[in-house]
């Protein structure tokens, strides 16, 4: 099977998460007229959101397949990004300092390929 057929099999196996990152994503759209209080209810609603597709990876991980296929999601890379991702919106709705942070990055690439297959390791 090619590469691209098994990362598509994959997103077949969780299209609740995708539907959940599409929802979060429409969600997080400024606030318009309604000042502070209204983008910080939206903030808390993506984090509620970001909660709930947080669970849908990890029950994703918990039914995905065992066996060893060259390419397969990353579910342990996606649920560490959610949780920088959320951990920055508490750092926002619930500031412990005034000081500026330094801004963790995101892996964004939730490709795994198995290093016994390839001669080299993935970066």
């Amino acid at each position: 099977m090619t590469p691209l057929g098994n990362l598509t099999s994959a997103w077949r196996r969780v299209p609740a998460l995708a539907l959940a990152l599409t929802i979060a994503l429409a969600g997080a759209s400024p606030a318009s007229a309604g000042g502070v209080a209204a983008e910080h209810e939206q903030l808390a609603a993506l984090a509620r959101q970001l909660d709930l597709i947080d669970r849908l990876a990890e029950h994703a991980a918990g039914t995905a397949p065992q066996e060893r296929a060259r390419y397969h999601f990353d579910y342990a890379r996606l649920r560490a990004d959610l949780k920088r991702v959320r951990a920055g919106l508490q750092d926002y709705l619930v500031p412990q300092r005034a000081q500026l942070r330094d801004p963790v990055p995101l892996a964004g690439d939730y490709v795994r390929r198995d290093r016994a297959d390839d001669e080299e390791p993935s970066p």
